[in-house]
């Protein structure tokens, strides 16, 4: 599929992505990958080829996620500590969210674990799971983590029905129902059906893909995190 295509609705294929979530969950990642998207031209500005934490730099960090060829696999895999990772073919939704920070400079693995570790009760823990400690291979790569991070560290933002308040740099969450959440990266690309709306870089099942599907799902949240930059102010990018 072309970088920045529609596909068809993802109503059409919750079913079928909730049934593989259930599967992979028992040994690994609630999260949402598979086939190569085309890349796109991502011309970077000043601002976001600067070392420091952006939105347009996040913005372009997922495009860039566009050129890799990545397959769905969720299962539990010891990587190393910090800056660990699974391998560079496989991943799922949360894979997506975190190599894009790493472009920043932002480890997020070691950031979830680090605040796990001093709050453990203040993470949720849903049974499936079985913890009863912090675990750096898979923590960071849930999505409920990643929503109790942002939230604690001052990142989420008001969930509404207004195309224009989702940013490129900000973070979505979705419910594909049960326990089961997804997670994409809003970027500074248009809807062609809505010129208010940025269009969604995520891995679903499919491979890391731009779409426009920032409302075909129930969101579940709405973030905007840059640590290290103070209380950070939005970059356009245009």
């Amino acid at each position: 599929m072309k970088s920045g295509s529609v596909k068809a609705p993802v109503f059409s294929r919750l079913t079928a992505l909730t049934l593989l979530g259930v599967i992979l969950v028992v040994g690994g990642v609630s999260g949402c990958s598979s086939q190569q998207a085309k890349a796109v031209d991502v011309k970077r500005s000043a601002p976001a080829r600067a070392t420091l934490a952006t939105p347009e730099r996040l913005s372009y960090a997922a495009l860039d996620r566009l050129r890799h060829r990545v397959y769905y696999d969720g299962r539990y895999i010891p990587i190393s500590y910090p800056n660990g990772d699974v391998p560079a073919s496989m991943g799922v939704c949360t894979d997506t969210v975190i190599r894009s920070y790493r472009k920043l400079g932002v480890d997020l693995q070691r950031l979830v674990h680090e605040d796990m570790s001093r709050n453990f009760y203040s993470y949720p823990n849903l049974s499936k799971w079985g913890l009863s400690a912090p675990d750096a291979n898979i923590d960071h790569r849930r999505v409920h983590n990643l929503k109790a991070y942002f939230t604690r560290h001052g990142g989420r933002l008001p969930v509404t029905s207004n195309s224009a308040d989702y940013r490129p740099g900000d973070l979505v969450t979705w419910s594909l129902g049960g326990d089961q959440e997804h997670i994409g990266i809003v970027v500074n690309r248009k809807s062609s059906a809505d010129p208010n709306r940025h269009l969604i870089v995520h891995n679903i099942g499919e491979g890391e893909r731009m779409e426009d599907v920032l409302f075909k799902m129930p969101i579940t949240g709405h973030f905007r995190y840059f640590p290290g930059n103070g209380r950070a102010v939005y970059a356009s990018a245009r």
